[in-house]
């Protein structure tokens, strides 16, 4: 069992990662390339990594529990790298020891061999090309929705029914959360906070560890996995709103101005403003001021339409 033990302040201090982690998503799918996943057997099919990327597998194990250094949580996949990069000698010799065996790339990195570094360097640029340069507007639309669905859950029942349903089988003793997974672990927030951050690409157990701003990160498997995942609209949603209005919804898993909308679908200010207005006249779509601009996002209503749609 995985024992989560919460303190109340510490549920106070429950929030959602704004976005995807390119570096930390980027491990979850090299670990996910060696499980033989079949929720991913055609996506890792189709990726083709190139071989200067190999040295990674041994870095990160099909567990995906490898150096904390190598996956951190980061914006930007550039911002990531400097991360991984410029890690104190100690704490990466501290973390090889621990999760590596003692193969070639983790020996020379944990002895500060530079061409060592240059190689790990190399190897996450090409992997992060193949794997997740491909595929980045599907990431953002199954991080989206994840957040989305859990937002919705934590305004309609509260964070207590969020946390438990965050992996299948998880339950409250008290105010310690308990996750049914084969491995015995305990951890706890300690006033640190705790930062919750869907894996697009992972349907494993959920992970701990630490976020850059010093609270406990909690990964866990996005509802929609990347393969699951189409950009386009559902094709029972598009009959049922139209395919124009029916991709306004779905981008509004998240706020959008309506010049954001109009530009990424193709069509004019005045048609998305068109296409906003009769969805929030429909209770899908809420539509708030800021400044100048009008920002947009799905009601609970529209999000439950999509996630039928999704799942249909």
């Amino acid at each position: 069992m995985l024992r989560l033990r919460f303190t109340a302040d510490d549920l106070l201090r429950v929030r959602y990662a704004t976005g995807p982690a390119p570096l930390l998503e980027l491990g979850m799918a090299l670990a996910t390339l060696q499980r033989h996943d079949a929720v991913f057997a055609r996506w890792a099919r189709r990726t083709r990594l190139p071989r200067t990327a190999f040295p990674l597998f041994e870095l990160i194990p099909p567990s995906a529990t490898g150096p904390l250094f190598v996956d951190p949580v980061s914006e930007g996949f550039e911002d990531g790298l400097d991360m991984v990069l410029s890690t104190p000698h100690d704490h990466a010799r501290a973390e090889l020891v621990r999760t590596c065996r003692p193969t070639s790339l983790p020996r020379r990195l944990a002895d500060r061999d530079r061409d060592a570094w240059r190689t790990l360097e190399h190897a996450l640029r090409d992997a992060y090309g193949a794997v997740i340069g491909q595929d980045e507007p599907r990431i953002r639309a199954s991080y989206d929705a994840d957040l989305a669905w859990r937002r919705v859950v934590t305004a309609e029942q509260g964070i207590g029914a969020a946390l438990a349903g965050l992996y299948p089988g998880s339950h409250w003793e008290g105010t310690d959360l308990v996750v049914d997974v084969p491995e015995d672990s305990e951890h706890a927030p300690r006033g640190r906070g705790l930062t919750l951050m869907p894996s697009v690409f992972w349907t494993g157990r959920p992970l701990i560890g630490t976020h850059t701003d010093g609270s406990m990160l909690l990964v866990y498997p996005a509802l929609t996995p990347v393969p699951l995942v189409d950009t386009e609209p559902p094709d029972a949603l598009a009959a049922l709103l139209g395919r124009t209005r029916a991709a306004v919804l779905s981008m509004l898993v998240e706020y959008r101005t309506t010049s954001e909308l109009a530009l990424t679908l193709g069509i004019s200010v005045a048609s998305a403003s068109t296409h906003a207005k009769t969805l929030r006249g429909a209770g899908l779509v809420a539509t708030r001021r800021a400044g100048k601009a009008v920002r947009h996002v799905a009601t609970p209503l529209g999000l439950r339409l999509l996630r039928r749609g999704l799942t249909s």
